[in-house]
Protein backbone atom coordinates (compact mmCIF):
# COMPACT_ATOMS: atom_id res chain seq x y z
CA UNK A 1 0.00 0.00 0.00
CA UNK A 2 1.51 3.29 -1.09
CA UNK A 3 -0.16 6.66 -0.75
CA UNK A 4 0.56 9.82 -2.68
CA UNK A 5 1.34 13.27 -1.36
CA UNK A 6 -1.23 15.97 -0.85
CA UNK A 7 -0.86 19.04 1.30
CA UNK A 8 -3.74 21.25 2.35
CA UNK A 9 -3.29 24.66 3.98
CA UNK A 10 -4.23 24.97 7.63
CA UNK A 11 -5.91 28.16 8.87
CA UNK A 12 -3.67 30.48 10.86
CA UNK A 13 -3.93 30.75 14.62
CA UNK A 14 -3.71 33.99 16.55
CA UNK A 15 -0.65 34.57 18.76
CA UNK A 16 -1.17 34.46 22.49
CA UNK A 17 0.76 35.53 25.55
CA UNK A 18 -1.25 33.28 27.86
CA UNK A 19 -0.94 29.71 29.00
CA UNK A 20 -2.98 27.30 26.86
CA UNK A 21 -6.31 27.75 28.66
CA UNK A 22 -8.11 28.77 25.49
CA UNK A 23 -7.17 27.60 22.02
CA UNK A 24 -6.78 30.13 19.22
CA UNK A 25 -7.78 29.63 15.62
CA UNK A 26 -7.52 26.06 14.39
CA UNK A 27 -4.50 24.88 16.43
CA UNK A 28 -3.84 25.02 20.17
CA UNK A 29 -1.86 28.19 20.91
CA UNK A 30 0.02 29.10 24.07
CA UNK A 31 3.11 30.83 25.37
CA UNK A 32 6.09 28.52 25.85
CA UNK A 33 8.62 30.06 28.25
CA UNK A 34 12.19 29.59 27.06
CA UNK A 35 13.17 28.23 30.48
CA UNK A 36 11.05 25.13 29.75
CA UNK A 37 13.26 24.12 26.83
CA UNK A 38 15.46 21.09 27.49
CA UNK A 39 18.96 21.99 26.30
CA UNK A 40 20.68 18.67 26.94
CA UNK A 41 19.85 15.02 27.68
CA UNK A 42 19.45 13.81 31.28
CA UNK A 43 22.79 11.99 31.00
CA UNK A 44 24.57 15.36 30.89
CA UNK A 45 23.60 15.80 34.55
CA UNK A 46 24.55 12.22 35.47
CA UNK A 47 20.96 10.94 35.34
CA UNK A 48 19.74 7.89 33.39
CA UNK A 49 17.80 8.33 30.16
CA UNK A 50 14.54 7.25 31.76
CA UNK A 51 14.73 9.88 34.52
CA UNK A 52 12.05 12.08 32.95
CA UNK A 53 8.66 13.28 34.08
CA UNK A 54 5.39 11.88 32.73
CA UNK A 55 2.04 13.65 32.73
CA UNK A 56 -0.89 11.23 32.43
CA UNK A 57 -4.10 12.51 30.81
CA UNK A 58 -7.20 10.33 30.98
CA UNK A 59 -9.97 12.18 29.19
CA UNK A 60 -10.74 15.41 30.99
CA UNK A 61 -9.83 14.06 34.44
CA UNK A 62 -7.27 16.08 36.35
CA UNK A 63 -3.87 15.12 34.86
CA UNK A 64 -1.55 13.01 37.02
CA UNK A 65 2.02 14.21 37.53
CA UNK A 66 4.40 11.24 37.75
CA UNK A 67 7.57 9.83 36.20
CA UNK A 68 8.28 7.43 33.35
CA UNK A 69 9.04 4.61 35.78
CA UNK A 70 5.37 4.59 36.79
CA UNK A 71 4.17 3.96 33.22
CA UNK A 72 3.33 0.25 33.75
CA UNK A 73 0.83 1.20 36.46
CA UNK A 74 -1.06 3.45 34.02
CA UNK A 75 -1.38 0.79 31.32
CA UNK A 76 -3.29 -2.49 31.62
CA UNK A 77 -2.47 -6.12 30.91
CA UNK A 78 -3.59 -6.72 27.34
CA UNK A 79 -2.71 -3.21 26.13
CA UNK A 80 -0.37 -2.99 23.14
CA UNK A 81 2.45 -0.45 22.82
CA UNK A 82 3.34 0.25 19.18
CA UNK A 83 6.95 1.43 18.81
CA UNK A 84 8.97 2.93 15.94
CA UNK A 85 12.14 1.02 15.00
CA UNK A 86 13.61 3.80 12.83
CA UNK A 87 17.20 4.79 13.66
CA UNK A 88 18.46 8.36 13.35
CA UNK A 89 20.99 9.19 10.66
CA UNK A 90 23.49 12.09 10.87
CA UNK A 91 21.54 14.13 8.31
CA UNK A 92 23.17 17.56 8.81
CA UNK A 93 26.02 18.56 6.51
CA UNK A 94 28.32 21.56 6.25
CA UNK A 95 28.00 23.28 2.90
CA UNK A 96 29.21 26.26 0.89
CA UNK A 97 26.95 28.29 -1.39
CA UNK A 98 28.20 29.52 -4.76
CA UNK A 99 28.85 32.97 -3.27
CA UNK A 100 31.12 31.44 -0.61
CA UNK A 101 28.66 31.65 2.29
CA UNK A 102 28.90 28.72 4.74
CA UNK A 103 25.53 27.03 5.27
CA UNK A 104 24.04 23.98 6.95
CA UNK A 105 22.20 21.43 4.82
CA UNK A 106 19.58 19.29 6.51
CA UNK A 107 18.69 16.26 4.41
CA UNK A 108 15.09 15.45 5.20
CA UNK A 109 13.51 12.75 3.10
CA UNK A 110 14.47 10.85 -0.04
CA UNK A 111 11.60 10.95 -2.55
CA UNK A 112 10.47 8.03 -4.72
CA UNK A 113 12.03 9.56 -7.87
CA UNK A 114 15.52 9.66 -6.32
CA UNK A 115 15.51 13.35 -5.39
CA UNK A 116 15.62 14.62 -1.82
CA UNK A 117 13.72 17.08 0.30
CA UNK A 118 16.32 19.29 1.93
CA UNK A 119 16.51 22.48 3.96
CA UNK A 120 19.45 24.85 3.57
CA UNK A 121 19.92 27.01 6.68
CA UNK A 122 21.94 30.13 7.43
CA UNK A 123 24.67 29.87 10.07
CA UNK A 124 24.39 32.50 12.79
CA UNK A 125 25.71 32.86 16.37
CA UNK A 126 26.80 29.25 16.67
CA UNK A 127 23.50 27.84 15.46
CA UNK A 128 21.39 27.89 12.30
CA UNK A 129 18.19 29.59 11.21
CA UNK A 130 15.89 29.29 8.20
CA UNK A 131 16.50 31.48 5.19
CA UNK A 132 12.75 31.88 4.79
CA UNK A 133 13.05 30.74 1.18
CA UNK A 134 14.04 27.64 -0.72
CA UNK A 135 17.33 27.12 -2.53
CA UNK A 136 15.71 26.19 -5.85
CA UNK A 137 18.17 26.70 -8.69
CA UNK A 138 21.19 27.01 -6.38
CA UNK A 139 24.19 24.72 -5.96
CA UNK A 140 25.67 23.93 -2.53
CA UNK A 141 29.09 22.28 -2.35
CA UNK A 142 29.28 19.53 0.29
CA UNK A 143 32.21 17.73 1.94
CA UNK A 144 34.04 14.93 0.14
CA UNK A 145 33.37 16.24 -3.35
CA UNK A 146 29.57 16.03 -3.05
CA UNK A 147 27.04 18.70 -3.92
CA UNK A 148 23.36 19.51 -3.65
CA UNK A 149 21.53 21.07 -6.60
CA UNK A 150 18.19 22.71 -5.83
CA UNK A 151 15.36 22.01 -8.25
CA UNK A 152 12.06 23.49 -7.13
CA UNK A 153 10.33 24.48 -3.88
CA UNK A 154 8.44 21.68 -2.17
CA UNK A 155 4.79 22.49 -2.87
CA UNK A 156 3.87 25.64 -0.92
CA UNK A 157 6.84 25.47 1.48
CA UNK A 158 9.15 28.48 1.79
CA UNK A 159 11.88 26.32 3.40
CA UNK A 160 12.11 22.94 1.73
CA UNK A 161 13.68 22.35 -1.66
CA UNK A 162 13.38 19.34 -3.94
CA UNK A 163 17.02 18.72 -4.78
CA UNK A 164 19.42 16.38 -6.55
CA UNK A 165 22.10 14.96 -4.28
CA UNK A 166 25.36 14.13 -6.05
CA UNK A 167 27.43 11.89 -3.76
CA UNK A 168 30.64 9.91 -4.25
CA UNK A 169 28.94 6.75 -2.96
CA UNK A 170 25.90 5.40 -1.06
CA UNK A 171 24.18 7.92 1.19
CA UNK A 172 24.46 6.14 4.57
CA UNK A 173 28.25 5.59 4.47
CA UNK A 174 28.66 9.14 3.20
CA UNK A 175 26.64 10.58 6.10
CA UNK A 176 28.49 8.36 8.59
CA UNK A 177 31.72 9.97 7.37
CA UNK A 178 30.67 13.60 6.91
CA UNK A 179 27.31 14.14 8.60
CA UNK A 180 26.28 15.00 12.14
CA UNK A 181 22.93 15.03 13.97
CA UNK A 182 20.50 17.81 13.18
CA UNK A 183 20.14 20.24 16.08
CA UNK A 184 18.54 23.63 16.64
CA UNK A 185 19.19 26.66 18.82
CA UNK A 186 17.74 25.06 21.97
CA UNK A 187 20.61 22.51 21.92
CA UNK A 188 23.73 24.74 22.06
CA UNK A 189 26.27 21.90 22.39
CA UNK A 190 26.66 19.13 19.78
CA UNK A 191 26.02 15.56 20.92
CA UNK A 192 27.17 12.36 19.18
CA UNK A 193 24.77 10.37 17.03
CA UNK A 194 24.37 7.73 19.76
CA UNK A 195 22.62 10.35 21.88
CA UNK A 196 19.91 10.45 19.24
CA UNK A 197 19.28 6.71 18.99
CA UNK A 198 16.45 4.98 20.83
CA UNK A 199 16.45 1.57 22.47
CA UNK A 200 14.24 0.34 19.60
CA UNK A 201 16.36 1.69 16.71
CA UNK A 202 17.48 -0.88 14.13
CA UNK A 203 16.50 0.52 10.69
CA UNK A 204 18.46 3.68 9.73
CA UNK A 205 16.48 6.39 7.99
CA UNK A 206 15.17 9.18 10.24
CA UNK A 207 16.54 12.67 9.69
CA UNK A 208 15.58 13.45 13.28
CA UNK A 209 15.09 11.16 16.24
CA UNK A 210 11.67 9.65 16.98
CA UNK A 211 12.08 11.44 20.28
CA UNK A 212 9.17 10.07 22.35
CA UNK A 213 11.08 6.76 22.48
CA UNK A 214 14.34 8.30 23.67
CA UNK A 215 13.76 8.02 27.45
CA UNK A 216 12.82 4.33 27.18
CA UNK A 217 15.44 1.87 28.40
CA UNK A 218 15.65 -1.91 28.46
CA UNK A 219 14.57 -1.75 32.11
CA UNK A 220 11.41 0.20 31.31
CA UNK A 221 10.55 -2.17 28.46
CA UNK A 222 11.11 -5.21 30.69
CA UNK A 223 8.78 -3.80 33.33
CA UNK A 224 6.08 -3.14 30.72
CA UNK A 225 6.29 -6.67 29.35
CA UNK A 226 6.26 -8.09 32.89
CA UNK A 227 3.06 -6.10 33.52
CA UNK A 228 1.38 -7.77 30.54
CA UNK A 229 1.76 -4.94 28.04
CA UNK A 230 2.59 -6.12 24.51
CA UNK A 231 5.18 -4.47 22.25
CA UNK A 232 4.75 -4.35 18.46
CA UNK A 233 7.01 -2.64 15.90
CA UNK A 234 6.35 -0.32 13.00
CA UNK A 235 8.83 1.84 11.10
CA UNK A 236 8.46 5.44 9.99
CA UNK A 237 11.50 7.40 8.86
CA UNK A 238 11.01 10.98 9.96
CA UNK A 239 11.94 14.10 8.04
CA UNK A 240 13.04 17.42 9.53
CA UNK A 241 10.86 18.65 12.38
CA UNK A 242 11.41 22.39 11.98
CA UNK A 243 8.04 22.75 10.31
CA UNK A 244 6.58 26.18 9.75
CA UNK A 245 3.47 27.03 11.74
CA UNK A 246 0.56 24.92 10.47
CA UNK A 247 2.76 23.14 7.92
CA UNK A 248 1.44 19.60 7.62
CA UNK A 249 3.91 16.70 7.59
CA UNK A 250 5.05 15.72 4.10
CA UNK A 251 5.23 12.15 2.79
CA UNK A 252 7.44 9.80 4.79
CA UNK A 253 8.53 6.18 4.32
CA UNK A 254 6.82 3.64 6.55
CA UNK A 255 6.37 -0.06 7.10
CA UNK A 256 3.77 -1.94 9.14
CA UNK A 257 4.50 -5.69 9.16
CA UNK A 258 1.73 -8.27 9.02
CA UNK A 259 2.60 -9.48 12.53
CA UNK A 260 1.95 -6.00 13.97
CA UNK A 261 -1.31 -5.63 12.05
CA UNK A 262 -2.45 -8.97 13.47
CA UNK A 263 -1.51 -8.00 17.03
CA UNK A 264 -3.36 -4.68 16.73
CA UNK A 265 -6.48 -6.47 15.49
CA UNK A 266 -6.22 -9.07 18.27
CA UNK A 267 -5.70 -6.40 20.96
CA UNK A 268 -8.76 -4.48 19.86
CA UNK A 269 -10.84 -7.65 19.57
CA UNK A 270 -10.06 -8.55 23.19
CA UNK A 271 -10.71 -5.12 24.68
CA UNK A 272 -7.12 -3.95 24.98
CA UNK A 273 -5.96 -0.47 24.08
CA UNK A 274 -3.55 0.32 21.27
CA UNK A 275 -1.11 2.96 22.54
CA UNK A 276 1.38 4.47 20.10
CA UNK A 277 4.83 5.51 21.31
CA UNK A 278 5.30 8.76 19.43
CA UNK A 279 3.42 10.61 16.72
CA UNK A 280 5.51 8.73 14.13
CA UNK A 281 4.08 5.41 15.29
CA UNK A 282 0.58 6.87 15.02
CA UNK A 283 1.17 7.99 11.45
CA UNK A 284 2.61 4.65 10.40
CA UNK A 285 -0.14 2.58 11.96
CA UNK A 286 -2.93 4.81 10.69
CA UNK A 287 -1.46 4.45 7.20
CA UNK A 288 -2.13 0.71 7.38
CA UNK A 289 -5.92 0.71 7.61
CA UNK A 290 -7.64 -1.51 5.05
CA UNK A 291 -10.89 -0.69 3.22
CA UNK A 292 -12.77 -2.54 5.97
CA UNK A 293 -11.26 -0.32 8.67
CA UNK A 294 -9.06 -3.12 10.00
CA UNK A 295 -5.25 -3.06 10.27
CA UNK A 296 -3.32 -4.56 7.40
CA UNK A 297 0.30 -4.99 6.41
CA UNK A 298 1.43 -1.92 4.47
CA UNK A 299 4.59 -0.13 3.40
CA UNK A 300 5.74 2.62 1.08
CA UNK A 301 5.09 6.34 1.33
CA UNK A 302 2.35 7.88 3.42
CA UNK A 303 0.77 11.30 3.26
CA UNK A 304 -1.69 10.48 6.07
CA UNK A 305 -2.27 13.51 8.30
CA UNK A 306 -4.19 12.78 11.51
CA UNK A 307 -6.40 15.65 12.63
CA UNK A 308 -9.79 16.22 14.25
CA UNK A 309 -11.23 16.16 10.73
CA UNK A 310 -9.44 12.87 9.94
CA UNK A 311 -9.14 11.11 13.33
CA UNK A 312 -7.30 7.85 14.01
CA UNK A 313 -9.02 4.54 13.43
CA UNK A 314 -6.72 2.13 15.26
CA UNK A 315 -4.91 4.16 17.93
CA UNK A 316 -6.57 4.63 21.33
CA UNK A 317 -3.75 6.37 23.21
CA UNK A 318 -0.39 8.04 22.72
CA UNK A 319 2.88 8.64 24.53
CA UNK A 320 4.51 11.75 23.15
CA UNK A 321 6.75 14.65 23.98
CA UNK A 322 5.59 18.23 24.40
CA UNK A 323 4.96 20.10 21.16
CA UNK A 324 5.44 23.75 20.33
CA UNK A 325 2.54 26.22 20.03
CA UNK A 326 0.52 25.99 16.79
CA UNK A 327 2.46 22.97 15.49
CA UNK A 328 0.65 20.50 13.27
CA UNK A 329 1.40 17.71 15.77
CA UNK A 330 -1.08 19.35 18.13
CA UNK A 331 -3.85 18.61 15.63
CA UNK A 332 -3.00 14.92 15.90
CA UNK A 333 -3.03 15.13 19.70
CA UNK A 334 -6.38 16.88 19.62
CA UNK A 335 -7.78 14.13 17.40
CA UNK A 336 -6.79 11.56 20.05
CA UNK A 337 -7.40 13.46 23.29
CA UNK A 338 -10.01 16.07 22.35
CA UNK A 339 -9.47 19.83 22.61
CA UNK A 340 -10.60 20.27 26.27
CA UNK A 341 -8.31 17.49 27.54
CA UNK A 342 -5.39 18.73 25.47
CA UNK A 343 -5.75 22.31 26.70
CA UNK A 344 -6.00 21.06 30.30
CA UNK A 345 -2.82 19.01 29.92
CA UNK A 346 -0.82 21.83 28.37
CA UNK A 347 -2.00 24.22 31.07
CA UNK A 348 -0.69 21.78 33.68
CA UNK A 349 2.58 21.10 31.84
CA UNK A 350 3.46 24.79 31.55
CA UNK A 351 2.49 25.53 35.16
CA UNK A 352 4.37 22.49 36.51
CA UNK A 353 7.56 23.19 34.56
CA UNK A 354 7.62 20.22 32.21
CA UNK A 355 10.50 20.25 29.73
CA UNK A 356 10.03 20.58 25.96
CA UNK A 357 11.84 19.25 22.86
CA UNK A 358 13.70 16.03 22.09
CA UNK A 359 15.48 15.78 25.45
CA UNK A 360 12.40 16.72 27.45
CA UNK A 361 9.55 15.07 29.34
CA UNK A 362 6.65 12.91 28.18
CA UNK A 363 2.86 12.98 28.01
CA UNK A 364 0.64 9.89 28.14
CA UNK A 365 -2.79 10.42 26.57
CA UNK A 366 -5.45 7.80 27.31
CA UNK A 367 -9.14 7.67 26.42
CA UNK A 368 -11.78 8.38 29.10
CA UNK A 369 -12.43 5.54 31.50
Amino acid sequence: MTTTATTAPVPAARPSDRAPTAPAGDVLDFHLPTELEAHEPPEAAGRPRDDVRLLVSVGTEEPVDTRLGALPSHLRPGDLLVINTSATIPAALDGIRADGEPVAVHLSTPLPDGTWLAEVRRRTDGTTEPYGRTMAGEVVELPGGARLVGRTPWQASTRLTVADLDLPGPVLPYLARWGHPIRYRHVPVPWPIGTYQTVFADRPGSAEMPSASRPFTAEVVTRLVSAGVGIAPVTLHTGVSSLEEHEDPYPERFDVPASTAERVADTRAHGGRVVALGTTAVRALESAVGPDGRPTAASGWTDRVISPEAPPVLVDGLITGWHEPRSSHLRMLEAIAGRPALALAYDRAVAAGYRWHEFGDLHLILPPR
